[in-house]
């Protein structure tokens, strides 16, 4: 079989990195792919992101399965394309990954079916937008309607940072995001106390089936300090997300989510990415939604799930999800990213990378911002690596992925030396 992925990151990386293990699985492509995929002797990258292209590329190829990694052509339909010319596909139709390409939609459907979620409003006037503010006072949070790479998300402690996030996404719409009607939009939440998680489900539809469990760390700095970004790392499984708080996910966020959607006639399968507030209490509400797997979570999930990642996307693309019992690893994984200089507002693209290691059986190294030119790796994009380490504890992980972070080189490299602070302090 053939096996087609889609996408250039660190998450497409991984995804088809766990495809090449099926025996059934006789080549994985990567549409456009990067100097990661380039490297590894069992992918092919495919220089194609225009989707009708793509499309026709995966008909002349006799591809098997397709599987979507990033939002963006998600949003812009390729599910409805491929699907329309009988390719099997797993991702969201483009109604139902406004889940998470409209902010405002989302919201919506979290009101409208009793999904708990902060309290919001939606502005595109900034006048108004800017009275809010004063109303409700700081902290409060500010998100950009659309698609915005992870960085639509402006946490403000004080009143003036969310003024000046109103006019960056409004008057200045530095993030170039639109909602459909072709305006800029944001979504003003409170803001939420307690620790986050990422609950990440597989969807054919009508049936659910759960990843392990992780958490990111958003902020560029260590202590969670700095901006925020699309991820600095990630472990599984979180010990926050206890047995309780699983079900509890399940039972409050991601079964109502899913037959909502179907009543309102949008049936979604596809990846569901769920991100938790978590409070002293145990209660949780959402965030936000995300249509795919998150990255960097995907790279230690995919470290520790045993299963056939093949059998399980054709069972995901049948409706026959209630016919799967994942197979995870017991130990932890922890990814540290490796980012580019300037990131995340402006990375400086273009350095060499030296010190990549072979991949091991506990460690693998998922390129997301790089491009093979040559026999040289340089970095194409913000966050260029993701180092996967899997190991007994959170400790032990932690320091196996930090031993090969710190051989590799690149001008500039930038990462935190705290992922899995949480978990290890426990």
């Amino acid at each position: 079989m053939k096996v087609l992925v889609i996408g250039g990151g660190g998450r497409e990386h991984a995804l088809a990195w766990k495809l090449a293990q099926s025996p059934k699985v006789q080549a994985v492509y990567v549409a456009p792919g990067n100097g990661g995929t380039a490297l590894d002797p069992r992918l092919e990258n495919v220089p194609i992101t225009d989707i009708p292209a793509l499309r026709d590329w995966a008909l002349a190829n006799k591809i098997a399965l397709t599987v979507v990694g990033p939002e963006a052509p998600l949003a812009a339909g390729v599910v409805d394309d491929f699907q329309a010319h009988g390719l099997r596909v797993f991702g969201p139709t483009r109604a139902a990954a406004q889940l998470e390409s409209s902010k405002a939609f989302s919201k919506a459907f979290m009101r409208r079916h009793g999904i708990p979620t902060a309290e919001y409003e939606t502005f595109s006037d900034p006048a108004e937008a800017h009275a809010y503010v004063d109303r409700q006072g700081a902290p409060i949070v500010i998100k950009a309607d659309g698609l915005a790479a992870g960085k639509g998300v402006v946490v403000a402690m004080t009143r003036e940072e969310a003024h000046e996030a109103i006019d960056f996404m409004l008057l200045d719409n530095k993030l170039g995001v639109t909602h459909n009607e072709g305006g800029a939009r944001v979504v003003i939440e409170e803001f939420l106390q307690g620790e986050e998680a990422s609950f990440i489900v597989l969807c054919d539809g009508a049936n659910v089936t759960a990843l392990a469990t992780s958490q990111d760390h958003k902020r560029l700095l260590d202590h969670d300090m700095g901006p925020n970004t699309g991820g600095m790392g990630a472990y599984s499984p979180a010990p926050v997300v206890t047995p309780e708080i699983h079900a509890r996910a399940m039972r409050e966020i991601i079964l109502p989510t899913i037959k909502g959607m179907r009543e309102d006639g949008i049936p979604f399968s596809g990846f569901l990415y769920a991100g938790l507030m978590i409070d002293a209490a145990g209660r949780v509400k959402t965030l936000e939604f995300n249509c795919r797997m998150g990255d960097p979570e995907t790279q230690p999930i995919m470290m520790r799930l045993k299963s056939d990642f093949f059998d399980v996307m054709m069972a995901a693309t049948s409706g026959s999800l209630d016919q799967v019992e994942l197979q995870w690893d017991r130990r932890t994984a922890l990814g540290v990213v490796i980012a580019a200089a300037g990131y995340p507002l402006n990375p400086r693209k273009g350095d060499r990378v030296t010190g990549l290691p072979a991949a091991a059986e506990d460690a693998v190294v998922f390129h997301a911002g790089t491009a093979k030119t040559g026999e040289d790796i340089l970095t194409s994009g913000g966050r260029v690596l993701c180092v996967t380490a899997l190991a007994d504890s959170v400790k032990a992980a932690q320091q196996r992925a930090y031993e090969v972070a710190q051989a590799i080189r690149f001008d500039g490299a930038h990462y935190r030396r705290d992922i899995g602070f949480r978990a290890a302090r426990g």
